[in-house]
């Protein structure tokens, strides 16, 4: 008779009692080959994370440069400080909203963006006629609003490519979220070049017709308008017939601008 502690016997029952590794608590042993391969992320994913977060950064480095310009006076602008003109340094002097008047910001609407109390810094009728004349074989036409204007005058360089189009348009679509309509026109009527090396109305309107802004008529702020084009080629001071005849219907649209109360629509 064997003893109830015969070593044979008990060593035998707890290996037949032995839990595999399906009958333990938690998960089974897994490789470390097998642990490594599923605990990374795909090459796919680990891309698409890094993109996003170099695109935010992108996106709140760029809204810095934007957001101080809501109450600060730019002191220059990227255009200024390429400028290739013979004046060294360029013309520049700041007017404030209340010295500008009310000639030039109406000239200037009726001449370059008469949407612009409307849209969100695009004209979408005038991009899609853009484009479709480019696909014609046309030259890549600007169709930029004043909001666009202030983008690449502000921050960017000259030139029709599409990739500083899409810069231009991150900007603007910053401007427009953060500063108002007439804070926009302000700068713009402040930084936009009226000749070679002469930036802003107010020393458009020294150099040009001894006087403050606020003093011009509507003729000399059409033709100052009627410059904004290309106003290396086109001048104030020696106007083309072509810049006469688009003074002419500068004014025209002026006049009507005033009717509607134009104004108005920026408070």
């Amino acid at each position: 008779m064997k003893s109830a502690l015969d070593p044979v016997r008990f060593l035998s029952n707890m290996t037949y009692m032995r839990a595999f590794p399906s009958d333990r608590i938690g998960r089974g042993y897994r490789s470390s080959r097998q642990r490594k391969g599923k605990s990374r992320p795909g090459i796919l994913i680990r891309l698409s994370r890094w993109l996003l977060v170099v695109g935010l950064l992108l996106i709140g480095l760029s809204w810095l440069m934007v957001l101080p310009l809501r109450w600060i006076d730019p002191p220059t602008t990227a255009f200024m400080l390429q400028d290739d003109s013979d004046r060294n340094p360029v013309l520049f002097e700041w007017s404030a909203w209340k010295v500008i008047g009310d000639a030039a910001p109406i000239a200037v609407v009726a001449a370059e963006d008469q949407k612009f109390a409307s849209h969100f810094g695009f004209d979408v009728k005038s991009i899609r006629e853009s484009v479709k004349d480019f696909n014609s074989g046309a030259s890549l036409r600007g169709a930029s609003t004043i909001t666009q204007q202030v983008a690449k005058n502000l921050y960017l360089w000259p030139g029709r490519s599409f990739w500083r189009k899409g810069m231009e348009a991150h900007f603007a679509v910053l401007i427009e979220a953060t500063w108002s309509k007439k804070r926009i026109l302000e700068i713009y009527l402040n930084i936009a070049e009226f000749g070679p090396g002469i930036y802003g109305i107010g020393a458009a309107s020294e150099v040009y017709f001894g006087k403050l802004p606020i003093e011009l008529s509507d003729d000399e702020a059409a033709l100052l308008a009627a410059v904004l084009p290309n106003p290396k080629q086109l001048r104030v001071d020696q106007p083309t017939p072509y810049v006469r005849e688009r003074q002419k219907w500068i004014i025209k649209q002026m006049h009507r601008l005033r009717r509607e109360q134009w104004l108005l629509s920026l408070e």
